[in-house]
């Protein structure tokens, strides 16, 4: 009667606890990687709320001044609505980030027409840093129509 494992059976216990401990290893840097992300869209859709109170649809009268709105930085939208400075924390937290808005069908008067009146808005949040190549952006798209007189 012999005691103890042959060889073999070492060397499979040993693949088989090794591919374990790569899956696992696998599987926390994949989660890792989702809760960086959803910190991003959690602070892009922050930022997309401080762009629609700094500048509401609802306020807009002429869509040739008033629809669209450059590409501003999150910072200055802060500053437009608020009359408190960021903090630190805040400040750091919205670095990089900018907000936009567009209007998609402004030279296409039919489609304008055809749509009952509404224009196509598209509101844009993006971060990330540009010299490198690497930003992220989201976006929605929404409408608008002119208020009646």
């Amino acid at each position: 009667m012999r005691r103890g494992f042959t060889l073999l059976e070492v060397l499979i216990a040993t693949i088989i606890l090794g591919v374990g401990l790569t899956t696992v290893i696998i599987s926390m840097s994949q989660a890792q990687q989702v809760m960086l992300g959803s910190t991003y869209l959690e602070t892009a859709q922050e930022v997309m709320d401080l762009g629609d109170m700094a500048y509401p649809l609802a306020d807009v009268t002429d869509p040739e001044d008033e629809l669209e709105v450059e590409e501003t930085r999150a910072s200055e939208l802060w500053e437009k609505i608020s009359d408190i400075r960021l903090t630190d924390a805040q400040d750091e937290k919205f670095h990089g980030y900018t907000w936009k808005r567009e209007w998609l069908n402004k030279n296409d008067d039919e489609e304008i027409e055809r749509l009952g009146g509404l224009h196509i808005v598209k509101v844009t949040v993006r971060w990330g840093d540009d010299r490198r190549g690497n930003h992220e952006e989201e976006s929605y798209v929404t409408f608008w129509r002119k208020p009646e007189e």
